[in-house]
Formats: structure tokens, C-alpha cells, sequence
């Protein structure tokens, strides 16, 4: 495997902005590493931080280049800083530059990952879970699947939990008002409900159960069952960290690239 660290300016954010990108290499002397066949073009995961977290954060406290490395795909990790891949109401435009400009990106400097919409997934963590899920409900023509881990799914209720955590108006920067929140377009259980079922997403989620997100990850869990999604939920024993993370991430991308094994 490649990686390439990107350094390149957004006019989304009007800013300088960083990506890592893992690009596939079929290598013949490279020892202990498994890599999977040659291909014309690419699927790609976009891999999504949680707070206090940047684009380098999956790659230092997981193995995710070998793993990417034995199902042959493209993996892109953008930095969205605390933005919570949203357009903030007093802030930058997160939501945009992650679902427009970002793969717009990609497809200029990365011509062999695949810009179809069946090769293109996203997953994250925490606030990434989030980030993930919001991409999928809302761009279901860019995105096939999605995967959240330990995600914070009701924005509600972490918007608050910001306000107490970071900064006092964190959450309303972001998401302006509390009670503007229910049924925006930063509302995950709002925007599984309008979305048809044609255009649905696969949605995987897992949680650990002694998470502090557990119980709205089980809220979210039943919304989506009662609305018939595709989708396959799990749960382990487990905390909001990467040791379980570097487990989990494993079991999603068997999931989204089933069929897809390496060779020594």
C-alpha cells in the first residue's frame, strides 16, 4: 500500500486542509503484508474522525493500512476538526467540503479510485459515527453503506454534552439552537424517516455496552428497524476506545468488502 499525505486548499473552508489517503500496491518482496489484486479502478472508504481527533488518528491506533492493504481499496481520511461534519451555523461549511469536495478532490488527484456510487463507502467513530451516517442518509446517490461505530447518532443530546466538555456555545455554533435541531438536517432519526426506500443505505452500527452513547445507539438501533432498513446492528462489551475500534473496524470492512481477500 501507498500513502499519500494531501495538503491542498479548500474553498469550501478558505483554508489550507489535509487528507491521508491509503492507495493500493500490488507488491511482490514486501514481507508480512497480504495485498489484493491489480484492479483499473478502486472502491474507497472514506474514514471519518471523532472529536479531539484529526485525519491521522486511524491510522495511528489502528492497523488500517493492512487492512485496507488485504481487501485491495482506497481509503480517505479527511480532517473536519470539531465541525461534526456539519455546515455549522456560526462556523465553516464541514458538511459541504466533506460531502462534495472532498470526493471532488479525490477524484481529480486520485484517478483510480472508483467515483461510483456502488465502489463508494463511509464509516467513522464517535463523532465520525455520526459524521458517517449523516453522509449516507443525505447523499444516498454518492453513498452505498455506511458504518458508525460507537456514533454519536442524536445530535441533541450531544450538542450538549459538547457545551459541558469543549466550549459553552460548542454545540449551538455547530447546530445552532437545541430545539432547532429535531428534524433538520442534522437529524439522523428525521433524516432516515424521509429518505425513500429506494435510495436507503446499508447501515451497519455497533456500539459497546459500556459506552456513554449506548443507550441513544439503541434508540437510533430501533428507529431503524422500525422503518425496515438494511441493517445489520452489534454490540459487544466494550468502552469509547480504540482498542475495541481496531476490532470493530476489522468486522465492518469484511461487511462492505465481503468478497474481496488478499494474497501473500
Amino acid at each position: 500500500m501507498a500513502l499519500v499525505h494531501v495538503d491542498f486548499f479548500s474553498e469550501v473552508l478558505e483554508m489550507s486542509s489535509q487528507l491521508d489517503v491509503i492507495l493500493p500496491q500490488k507488491t511482490q518482496g514486501e514481507i508480512g503484508i497480504s495485498t489484493a489484486q491489480n484492479r483499473e479502478q478502486y472502491p474507497v472508504l472514506y474514514l471519518l474522525h471523532g472529536m479531539t481527533d484529526n485525519q491521522s488518528t486511524w491510522q495511528r491506533n489502528t492497523s488500517i493500512e493492512r487492512y485496507a492493504a488485504e481487501k485491495g481499496i482506497a481509503v480517505v481520511m479527511p480532517c473536519c476538526h470539531l465541525g461534526w461534519y456539519t455546515d455549522m451555523k456560526y462556523g465553516f461549511r464541514y458538511f459541504t467540503y466533506i460531502s462534495q469536495e472532498v470526493p471532488d478532490i479525490c477524484k481529480r488527484f486520485f484517478p483510480r479510485i472508483s467515483p461510483r456510487r456502488e465502489d463508494t463507502f463511509v464509516a467513522g467513530n464517535s463523532m465520525g459515527g455520526y459524521g458517517a451516517l449523516k453522509l449516507a442518509l443525505s447523499r444516498p446517490d454518492r453513498f452505498c453503506s455506511a458504518a458508525s461505530l460507537s456514533g454519536g447518532v442524536d445530535a441533541a443530546s450531544c450538542a450538549l454534552r459538547n457545551n459541558k466538555s469543549f466550549y459553552p456555545t460548542l454545540g449551538e455554533d455547530i447546530f445552532g439552537p437545541e430545539e432547532s435541531i429535531p428534524g433538520s438536517s442534522n437529524d439522523l432519526f428525521a433524516l432516515a424517516e424521509n429518505l425513500s426506500p429506494e435510495k436507503r443505505p446499508n447501515i451497519y452500527m455497533w456500539c459497546g455496552t459500556e459506552d456513554f452513547l449506548y443507550q441513544q445507539n439503541l434508540k437510533f438501533r430501533d428507529h431503524l428497524r422500525n422503518l425496515s432498513y438494511n441493517l445489520t446492528y452489534k454490540e459487544s462489551f466494550g468502552d469509547h476506545s480504540w482498542k475495541y475500534w481496531d476490532i470493530q473496524i476489522q468486522d465492518i470492512l469484511n461487511w462492505m468488502f465481503p468478497d474481496r481477500k488478499g494474497e501473500k
